[in-house]
């Protein structure tokens, strides 16, 4: 007897369940697997995000502290300036920091300060320097400028200084003084960028107000052959052809010059050499004008650091910006409310501060043997010293032999008592640092929130008359 088939009454066997959202599946999406990424991948962004996140974080904070400066001053630009005065203008020196061109002072200069000048209405005039030297010499001519201009005579009557230079400066001075218009009558300030500015800025004050109004005689660049000399052609026996030689009729070599193979070296000059050095100080003569007050400063650090072993200081400056858009702004504020000046000081606590082996902290003595320095160092000496550790080492090359170039950079600082009690510097006020805060705080809450912004931004929010239309109202009745 054969065997019965098993009873089929149930339901029938089905296949395997398709897998995936069956939402997804009638849509005809693909089937989308959820898993974690592979090691690679977690780690790649896991790095991404981190610089990412601390990048776009570190520029949101960056700006919050400029905008809180810029609101800090902006209430100077409100106050009224009457018609024959100008407004206050502030000089600001940038020079090419060592191994590099001017565009990372420039940059400097456009990002972090002059937003701030900017916000308190202030003008300002650039004196550059694309190789060093160049800020001393065009400090010192501005300052013999201002002497001309208080009265100050040259005892020389031959002295040809800035008389054919008639630039625009010198003819807008003119018209605005037979017009009656004033310059600003109070302190104008002085803005440094960088140690090795203020090197220069330095010993520009001392050539301008100590040294004389005649420049000095101009020295031609002397050629200094590096191959020793020939002897001179010998009128000895042994130089003429022997008598059964016949002369040699190869005389067309001596015809046409031939180009002398031993390298020449042209001593190269300053584009305008000192009028004074740091050891003439004590016997320059004070000028007839001593201003009260010489060159309210405000020496600014500029942060330029080379070299690739550098890379991680370097990385971590560039995400840490929000540190030094804050320190700028506060004392670019400082310089634009001018509002607490303090002189520089003189004290032997100061002498910690510099390093014994560096060049600028040695004393120099004069030809007379009069120490130019003493004992107790000045405050000046040591403002931004610790920027001269990043400098890059063509800064401290030595001239060769015959070779005219000043190097500010590397001599000493030496500072005369005459101006340096006479300079002062800029500071912030106690509590400045709150009430700063305070109104930025208070402008904040003005603005319009987040949402409205960028209901504005996209065009969704709710437009008013256009202006050629709010005219029209009303002629039609009238």
């Amino acid at each position: 007897m054969a065997d019965k088939p098993p009873a089929t009454d149930g339901p029938p066997a089905s296949g395997p369940k398709p897998a995936g959202n069956p939402a997804f599946r009638m849509m005809g999406m693909p089937n989308f697997k959820f898993k974690l990424p592979s090691r690679n991948w977690l780690i790649f962004w896991a790095i991404t995000g981190t610089f990412t996140s601390s990048l776009v974080y570190d520029r949101y904070e960056k700006k919050k502290a400029q905008r809180k400066w810029c609101n800090f001053v902006s209430r100077l630009k409100e106050e009224p300036l009457p018609s024959t005065a100008m407004p206050r203008k502030v000089t600001i020196f940038l020079s090419a920091p060592p191994g590099d061109s001017l565009r990372p002072a420039r940059d400097h200069f456009h990002e972090y300060i002059k937003p701030i000048l900017v916000a308190g209405g202030l003008d300002w005039e650039v004196i550059e320097g694309r190789k060093e030297g160049d800020v001393r010499a065009g400090l010192a001519k501005k300052i013999r400028k201002l002497r001309k201009r208080n009265g100050e005579t040259s005892p020389s009557e031959a002295s040809n200084s800035d008389v054919d230079e008639a630039t625009t400066d010198d003819l807008l001075y003119e018209v605005r003084k037979r017009s009656g218009v004033t310059e600003w009558d109070g302190v104008q300030g002085d803005l440094v960028l960088g140690r090795h500015t203020w090197q220069e800025y330095i010993r520009g004050l001392h050539e301008g107000w100590l040294g004389p109004l005649d420049p000095p005689r101009a020295t031609e660049p002397t050629e200094t052959n590096l191959e020793p000399s020939q002897p001179p052609p010998s009128d000895s026996p042994s130089s003429e052809p022997l008598s059964g030689e016949p002369a040699s009729d190869s005389n067309p070599k001596t015809d046409s010059p031939t180009p002398d193979p031993s390298p020449k070296k042209v001593a190269k000059a300053s584009p305008m050499p000192p009028y004074i050095l740091p050891r003439d100080y004590p016997a320059c003569p004070t000028p007839p004008f001593p201003p009260g007050s010489i060159g309210t400063s405000l020496p600014l650090p500029l942060p330029h650091l080379l070299g690739f072993l550098n890379t991680p200081t370097r990385v971590y400056r560039f995400l840490t910006r929000r540190y030094l858009a804050d320190s700028t702004g506060r004392s670019v504020a400082a310089l634009v409310l001018a509002s607490q000046i303090r002189p520089y000081t003189q004290s032997a606590d100061f002498a910690s501060a510099i390093d014994p082996d560096e060049a600028f902290s040695k004393p120099l003595v004069s030809s007379e043997g009069a120490i130019m320095q003493n004992n107790e160092p000045w405050e000046q000496e040591i403002v931004l010293a610790q920027e001269r550790k990043e400098w890059h080492k063509s800064a401290f090359k030595v001239n060769e032999p015959g070779e005219t170039t000043e190097r500010p950079w590397q001599e000493p600082m030496v500072i005369d008592s005459r101006i340096g009690q006479r300079m002062s510097q800029f500071e912030l006020e106690d509590g400045a640092e709150e009430e700063a805060s305070r109104v930025d705080a208070e402008k904040r809450i003005k603005e319009p929130a987040f949402i409205e912004r960028i209901r504005k931004w996209t065009g969704f929010e709710k437009q008013g008359k256009k202006g050629w239309d709010m005219g029209l109202e009303g002629e039609e009745d009238e």
